[in-house]
């Protein structure tokens, strides 16, 4: 029988490669998306293309909003799904800081308004929750189940609200509930606001001549980063068990920004102190300094291991965004060459 997912947060990274996974298997899958005026489909729009014209479609967008807790009961009601993973986020984490209300609002209160929808529908759906490495902040590596939270960010803060929202409504009314505490995970989809995109793309855009600098902030933060298809992957494996559970998953390795730097401008054949310097501005208030995972409850009980190394993910990264700009470039589309 044909299993339907739901998936808030469709359109991001995360949400457009679990969409690929899932419809691999034969899901019928379901994608929350909020009124605009512009779209925002570019990460999903080859999934949308293939399935645009065919009556036997199995990928549909639906308008609902994390805020709005009567369009998820709505939803929820006329889908009867059997999953729902909730990807959904403001998750930008220096944009908490300036927008830390509207934060808490959706990526926190968002999630109990998923799960109360679940509950108050009677829908018999598995749940799975998007946590996140931030909420460890500060707290020494390595960071597995047990390790205490200490949030650093706005963004962190509410992570931690929807983690705790989904263990209660797990013991609090048996649930089917599972946390993913992922960490950072990267790709050619993830956002440009992100540190390793921004470097990735601006490598790109300095090697079609096109820029020739590259403003950061800490370079010395340390990250465990790891490669998103692989980590959409753990969260189908988590949904899978007949038991729920919270489980980190990671690399287990850590690397720090400048790393990432280095790789990366050495990939592309470029000198990055040539063209990398510090902005003040990308300082966070509170920075955390270094993260990396233990994901070994994940490899004993879900048999998840990760495949994509560091070097094989920045490489990925450069080479994607480089072919992309030429490819762009070769159409004609016209670029303005900064000074």
């Amino acid at each position: 029988m044909t299993k339907r997912a739901l998936i808030t947060g469709l359109t991001g990274q995360d949400g457009s490669y679990l969409a690929e996974l899932l419809l691999s298997k034969d899901y019928e899958v379901y994608g929350l998306r909020r009124r605009s005026s512009s779209f925002n489909t570019g990460r999903i729009d080859h999934l949308l293309n293939d399935f645009r014209h065919d009556k036997n479609a199995k990928l549909f967008l639906e308008y609902g909003d994390l805020a709005d807790a009567s369009s998820l009961a709505r939803l929820l009601y006329r889908l009867h799904p059997d999953e729902i993973y909730n990807l959904g986020a403001q998750s930008h984490v220096h944009v908490s800081f300036e927008m830390p209300e509207y934060t808490g609002d959706v990526t926190g209160l968002g999630s109990v308004r998923i799960l109360e929808a679940v509950r108050e529908s009677g829908v018999r759906a598995r749940i799975y929750q998007a946590s996140s490495s931030e909420m460890f902040g500060s707290e020494p590596p390595p960071q597995n189940e047990n390790t205490p939270f200490h949030p650093r960010s706005p963004y962190g803060c509410a992570k931690v609200y929807a983690h705790h929202i989904a263990v209660n409504y797990r013991e609090s009314y048996g649930m089917h509930v599972s946390n993913g505490i992922l960490f950072n995970h990267e790709s050619p989809r993830r956002g440009e606001n992100f540190v390793t995109r921004k470097i990735t793309q601006a490598i790109a855009r300095i090697h079609c001549g096109l820029q020739k600098k590259l403003y950061l902030g800490n370079l010395d933060a340390k990250r465990d980063w790891g490669y998103a298809p692989e980590y959409v992957e753990a969260m189908w494996m988590m949904l899978q068990q007949d038991t729920p559970d919270d489980y980190v998953i990671a690399t287990g390795e850590t690397h720090s920004v400048r790393e990432f730097v280095i790789e990366a401008f050495a990939h592309a054949g470029l000198d990055w102190e040539k063209h990398v310097e510090i902005d003040p501005v990308y300082y966070r208030p509170a920075e955390v300094d270094n993260l990396r995972g233990d994901a070994s409850k994940a490899r004993v009980k879900l048999g998840w291991t990760p495949k994509v190394g560091f070097d094989e993910l920045v490489r990925i990264m450069v080479d994607a965004d480089i072919e992309s700009l030429e490819e762009r470039l070769r159409r004609g589309e016209e670029y303005i060459k900064s000074s």
